[in-house]
C-alpha cells in the first residue's frame, strides 16, 4: 500500500524560522524536520539525542522552541 502525503500549511515566518533552526543539523528540508518533530510528538514526546544527531544543548532548544511556539507543553 503507498503511503499518501498530503499538504501542511504553516504560517510563512515559522518556516522561514525552522529553516534557520535545521541549518547543519543535517535535515535536508523543513517537511523532513517538520514529519520528524510530528513523529516524535504524536508517538509521546520523547526526542533522544541519539535518534536525532542533535546534542542534548539542541535538543532542548528544539523543546523551548516548540514549546514557545505552542506545539508542546
Amino acid at each position: 500500500m503507498a503511503k499518501r502525503a498530503v499538504t501542511l500549511k504553516i504560517p510563512g515566518e515559522l518556516y522561514d524560522r525552522l529553516k534557520t533552526v535545521i541549518e547543519g543539523t543535517g535535515f535536508r528540508s523543513v517537511t523532513e524536520f517538520a514529519v520528524y518533530v510530528l513523529r516524535d510528538v504524536a508517538a509521546g514526546g520523547k526526542l533522544e539525542e541519539g535518534n536525532t544527531g542533535f546534542t542534548p544543548r539542541e535538543v532542548e532548544l528544539v523543546r523551548q522552541r516548540l514549546r514557545a511556539l505552542g506545539y508542546i507543553e
